[in-house]
């Protein structure tokens, strides 16, 4: 078993900036790929960002728009979504996924969730 922990998530005001981290158990960690999905009230959950195993190859939903920045620390067993200009169509709870292949195919493992809030 794998456990995703998300932590770094809260309340930021449009335009600003948030860091979110997903800590993962084990020792398997550099063997998944990693992403991060969203879901705001009323739609389905969305890719926001995948990286592969070593952290080489990066993709990104495109209403990113290059304002956010996934990375990862194999030796930390942890996943970062780096977040910059957020909007209010951000809101939403982001959840950090794991999968032995593609991150747009089969999800492994999910994390429990954690609220991101942009307000003006």
């Amino acid at each position: 078993q794998v456990q995703l922990v998300e932590s770094g998530g809260g309340l930021v005001q449009v335009g600003g900036s948030l860091r979110l981290s997903c800590a993962a158990s084990g020792r398997t960690f550099s063997g998944y790929n990693m992403g991060w999905f969203r879901q705001a009230p009323g739609k389905e959950r969305e890719f926001v960002a995948a990286i592969s195993y070593s952290g080489g190859t990066r993709r990104y939903a495109d209403f990113v728009m290059g304002r956010f920045t996934i990375s990862r620390d194999n030796a930390k067993n942890t996943v970062y979504l780096q977040m910059n200009s957020l909007k209010s169509e951000d809101t939403a709870v982001y959840y950090c996924a794991a999968s032995r292949g593609s991150i747009m195919g089969a999800i492994d493992y999910w994390g429990q969730g954690i609220q991101v809030t942009v307000s003006s």
